[in-house]
């Protein structure tokens, strides 16, 4: 949701940084002065207090320090640019980025027991595709080279991500997709287009995206190499991660 922002805007971020539980949407023109000057990615439109999501099932940390996490999946092209920032949408340099996704299969690295055909489950154990670590430069942003993520039962597309913002804090959330974008890939591109089971669930549908809300909605754009993918991530810094689903 939109805040208007009628009083001293400073305070009232901070009132929102303490007592939001969920996402909080917030107008990037509403921190000019809490925070003069700062660096945002240009195709933001607002700045997040980004809500903590579910872990899922599929984690682990391969200690793979790397921008580009493809490993020669195939897939369409995607970017990924990400900004961390404080409540005051100062960035936070340094910070420790994971990202993890399943591929164009619906198939995570390093598990057994999946894969669109129940009767033979395919096995990745031993694999680190899509998967991989970056620390965040002076202005809060790392880049991951990636492909656009495939979707499995239940799920709509989604990317996961941990935020470290020191040793004991860390902010675990997923980023979520435009139907239309994860439509248009789906249905005419490979190897998406070829898989045996149809995308069973939209973002309105997967009771995940719509408890993180619009926050976790990145913004999505077409380009000569694929899709840029870019998002805003406020973070509320938390001693735990969320709950594995």
């Amino acid at each position: 949701m939109s805040v208007h922002l009628s009083v001293h805007r400073r305070q009232v971020l901070q009132h929102l940084a303490v007592s939001v539980a969920g996402g909080v949407l917030v107008p990037r023109g509403a921190f000019a002065q809490a925070a003069p000057g700062a660096p945002l990615l240009p195709h933001a439109d607002v700045c997040v207090m980004t809500p903590a999501s579910t872990e899922g099932p599929y984690y682990f940390d391969p200690k793979l320090v790397r921008s580009d996490i493809t490993e020669g999946r195939a897939g369409v092209p995607m970017s990924v640019r990400l900004q961390m920032v404080d409540a005051a949408c100062k960035p936070l340099p340094g910070a420790r980025m994971d990202i993890w996704h399943c591929d164009a299969l619906g198939l995570y690295s390093n598990y057994a027991g999946q894969g669109d055909d129940r009767a033979h489950p395919v096995n990745t154990k031993g694999t680190t595709y899509l998967r991989g670590t970056q620390m965040a430069d002076e202005r809060g942003v790392v880049d991951f080279k990636s492909i656009y993520p495939g979707w499995y039962p239940g799920r709509t597309p989604h990317v996961h991500f941990k935020a470290f913002i020191d040793s004991r804090s860390v902010l675990t959330g997923q980023i979520f997709f435009p139907d239309t974008v994860s439509d248009a890939v789906y249905k005419s591109k490979s190897p998406y287009a070829g898989r045996r089971l149809p995308r069973d669930t939209s973002n309105t549908r997967d009771f995940i995206a719509r408890s993180a809300g619009q926050a976790s909605l990145a913004n999505v754009k077409e380009d000569s190499d694929g899709y840029l993918v870019s998002m805003i991530i406020g973070v509320r810094p938390s001693r735990s991660g969320g709950a594995r689903r």
